[in-house]
Formats: C-alpha cells, sequence, structure tokens
C-alpha cells in the first residue's frame, strides 16, 4: 500500500478531504524522522514503537581487493510492532 492509497483510504473512510489527510500524514511521518534524527523514540499504543538502535563498529572486508575496512559505530531506525499488532497480523 502506498501513501496515496493511505491517503485515498482515509479520506473515504472519515468524509475529510484528500489534501488535508495528505498534510497529516506527511506531518506525522516528519515528526517521527525529526524525533528519531534527535535520538528520540516514538511510541503510539497498539501499534508500535519507532525507535533509534545502534549498531556496534564491525570489520567489513572486500574480497576482490583483499583488503579489511572498519565500519564505524552508528545509529539506524527500526520498528518494533506491538502485541496486539503482531497478533493481529498473524
Amino acid at each position: 500500500m502506498t501513501k496515496a492509497e493511505i491517503v485515498s483510504e482515509i479520506a473515504k473512510s472519515t468524509g475529510i478531504d484528500k489534501a488535508t489527510v495528505l498534510t497529516t500524514v506527511e506531518k506525522f511521518m516528519e515528526t517521527v524522522k525529526d524525533s528519531l534524527a534527535n535520538n528520540e523514540n516514538v511510541y503510539l499504543r497498539g501499534f508500535g514503537s519507532f525507535i533509534v538502535k545502534t549498531r556496534s563498529e564491525k570489520t567489513a572486508r572486500n574480497i576482490s581487493k583483499n583488503t579489511t575496512i572498519i565500519i564505524p559505530k552508528h545509529n539506524i531506525p527500526a520498528f518494533k510492532p506491538a502485541k496486539v499488532f503482531m497478533d493481529q497480523v498473524k
């Protein structure tokens, strides 16, 4: 399902015009991205959590050049679904 399909579905079920729904959905995504960029997790009860995970430093190999490089410690965004959500999907 794409963002446009989500917007259409919400607009159809709530009766709100698509432009308003699109603005709301985009602002929600922007707020989640900004929070994760500031190392703040986002918790949505009954849905899940958008969290920041830290990947530790590791050594990688370039097989063609036979060299190794160090990949530094870095953060990545992740989503952890709520138990209610997981049970519904199963």
